[in-house]
C-alpha cells in the first residue's frame, strides 16, 4: 500500500499527530508538509491533517483537500475547542465536503494547545470567538493519550 500523510502546522500540534499517523502505517509511505505536498493522485491512502482558522479547515490544507479524489482520505486535525463541540464537527464536515470525490475512511480530532500570544489576542476581541472558553483545557495536547488514540484509529481503519 502507498500511503501519503499532509499535514499543516503553526504550532507543532498538528504535526505530532501527522507523524503518529505516520508510524502506524505500513511501509511504502510517505510524510510531507501540505507546501511540498505532491499531487495525491497515485496513492491507495491519504492522511490530511489541518489546524482550524475560524472554524474551518486552515487555508493550505482547504486548497490540498479539494485535490484528493478517488482515494481512500483519513482526516485529523487539532484545535482549540472542546472535541466533540459544535465547533470541531462543523470543521471536520467542511473538510469531508472540500474532498468530494475521496473515499473517507475515518477521521480524528483532538484538542491542541493554542499559541498564548494569540490566545491573549482572541481573548482581548470585543466578541471572542466561543471556542475560547474551551482553550485552557487544551493545554498540553495533543497529549500521549490522544497519540495513542489516534494510532488506535489508524490500525482500525487499516484493518476495514
Amino acid at each position: 500500500m502507498k500511503s501519503l500523510v499532509v499535514y499543516s502546522s503553526q504550532s507543532g500540534n498538528t504535526k505530532k499527530l501527522a507523524e503518529a499517523v505516520f508510524e502506524a502505517l505500513p511501509e511504502g509511505k510517505k510524510i510531507t508538509p501540505v507546501e511540498e505536498a505532491p499531487d495525491p493522485k497515485g496513492y491507495d491512502f491519504v492522511a490530511v491533517g489541518f489546524w482550524l482558522k475560524a472554524g474551518n479547515p486552515d487555508p493550505k490544507s482547504t486548497e490540498y483537500l479539494k485535490k484528493v479524489r478517488g482515494t481512500k482520505l483519513f482526516l485529523f486535525a487539532t484545535h482549540g475547542a472542546a472535541t466533540g463541540s459544535d465547533h470541531a464537527k462543523k470543521a471536520m464536515e467542511t473538510a469531508k465536503s472540500l474532498a468530494e470525490g475521496a473515499n473517507i475512511v475515518g477521521s480524528f480530532d483532538c484538542q491542541g494547545e493554542v499559541n498564548a500570544g494569540l490566545l491573549e489576542k482572541v481573548k482581548a476581541r470585543p466578541n471572542p470567538p466561543e471556542w475560547i472558553a474551551d482553550a485552557d483545557a487544551a493545554i498540553g495536547h495533543p497529549d500521549e493519550s490522544d497519540v495513542n488514540a489516534l494510532k488506535e484509529k489508524i490500525k482500525e481503519v487499516l484493518a476495514d
